[in-house]
């Protein structure tokens, strides 16, 4: 018996060897070694409005919740929302509050279960000394937006300032044309396009919508319903983890989580990184609103209400859509054992 146990001893050695060599050059799931393997797509190329991801995979916070995370940049020519919905993802990243209620209005059984920005970074842009400092000052002017745009955030510019469809101008995602025209106004995202137009000698009006009554959630991590059902407890170490990210990344190094960004996506710069962590922090992107009694990632229902009947009284969505189906609130608060933000 002693002899015939030497080999297995020994090959038991060689498998474990391999293993951990496999491991290391990543051609192995990590899930085979006890941690649950998920992939996450984000709404587009790494950047800091990323950052609490990047650091929660950094700095082990996923592996420390028994999950090995797989983070998959989005992009002009992908669709994580599709990829979410056919399964190939297990976590998508929505960019707003449209995704989750347009998954209820076509019968996809995808559920918001976070929102990481209480204030969406949307904006406008324009020129300073123009007398397009202000949202009502806008009205019945040329504003350059994208598709996306038109069919979210423009509706609550529609029904707050009365906005209509004969001032959009295509916005091709180059600030060229309003680099060039005093008049121009566009689209932006706080912590990006007024940062590049500072670097070209443009110091622009930034308008943030989110502070005009906006109540879209930005940055919403998506799942499905079959996931929340089955799994559950992946969904709320995944949340847990992801909100432990970025935490620190607003309040402590974010070295480590930049330096994933930047590996992921070159063209990101330490200072415009820098740029935007800062903007992040002085308007409230993260940590405002319930968040501050409830912690990051939170949720409420009556805003979700207020945002829904704003927009189905805009047309995008039925009056008797149950949206309460595009939420839970099941995994974020301080009922989940997570500190209140500050």
């Amino acid at each position: 018996m002693r002899h015939r146990g030497r080999p297995n001893r020994l090959m038991l050695r060689i498998v474990l060897m391999v293993g951990v060599w496999l491991t290391l050059a990543g051609l192995v799931p990590q899930a085979a070694f006890g941690l649950d393997s998920v992939t996450f797509g984000t709404d587009w190329r790494a950047q800091a409005e990323h950052g609490g991801f990047y650091q929660a995979l950094a700095l082990g916070f996923y592996e420390q919740a028994g999950l090995a995370v797989s983070i998959r940049e989005g992009g002009p020519l992908i669709n994580h929302s599709q990829l979410l919905a056919a399964g190939r993802l297990d976590f998508g990243l929505a960019s707003n509050s449209f995704t989750a209620l347009n998954f209820v209005r076509e019968g996809i059984p995808m559920v918001a279960v976070a929102a990481l920005f209480q204030k969406d970074p949307a904006i406008l842009m324009a020129h300073a000394g123009q007398g397009n400092d202000s949202f009502a000052a806008l009205k019945g002017k040329p504003i350059m937006i994208g598709a996306e745009t038109r069919a979210g955030s423009w509706q609550f510019l529609k029904s707050r300032f009365g906005y209509t469809d004969d001032q959009i101008r295509p916005y091709t995602f180059n600030l060229a044309p309003f680099l060039v025209d005093p008049q121009a106004i566009q689209q932006g995202y706080l912590g990006s396009e007024p940062f590049l137009a500072a670097g070209q000698g443009v110091k622009p009006v930034v308008l943030l919508l989110a502070d005009a009554g906006y109540g879209s959630y930005g940055a919403l991590i998506m799942t499905s319903e079959r996931l929340i059902a089955h799994r559950p407890d992946i969904v709320q170490r995944f949340v847990s983890a992801s909100i432990k990210g970025w935490e620190s990344y607003l309040h402590g190094d974010p070295a480590p989580g930049n330096a994933l960004i930047k590996q992921a996506n070159p063209e990101m710069t330490e200072a415009l990184l820098t740029y935007a962590i800062d903007t992040m922090r002085a308007n409230g992107v993260v940590e405002s609103r319930d968040a501050v009694a409830n912690g990051i990632g939170t949720m409420n229902e009556s805003r979700w209400q207020s945002f829904f009947a704003i927009m189905a009284g805009q047309g995008l969505y039925p009056q008797e859509m149950a949206w309460q189906r595009a939420f839970t609130l099941q995994f974020t608060g301080r009922e989940q054992g997570r500190p209140a933000g500050r």
